[in-house]
């Protein structure tokens, strides 16, 4: 335990930070198995949208935003083909 009084802040706040941000990235994981399951533009539209936002707050790299809606297309598209 940390023996300075903002330290322990830092804590508290480090712990809130990382719960978020696992949250987000399982909802993330969630959004893209829902929407490569669906023929819905407008679902996919809206799960690259959530990449793009959970990549410009830092909570995920923007390359792997990029990959994860890349992929995406590429099966929506190949579903689309069958």
């Amino acid at each position: 335990m940390p023996n300075i009084k903002a330290a322990e802040k830092w804590v508290r706040q480090t712990d809130k930070r990382t719960q978020r941000n696992l949250d987000t990235k399982t909802r993330l994981k969630t959004l893209f198995k829902k929407a490569k399951s669906s023929n819905d533009p407008a679902v996919v539209a809206s799960v690259e949208a959530q990449y793009d936002k959970a990549a410009h707050k830092g909570i995920i790299h923007p390359n792997k935003a990029a990959r994860k809606k890349s992929r995406l297309a590429r099966a929506v598209a190949k579903q689309a083909r069958a």
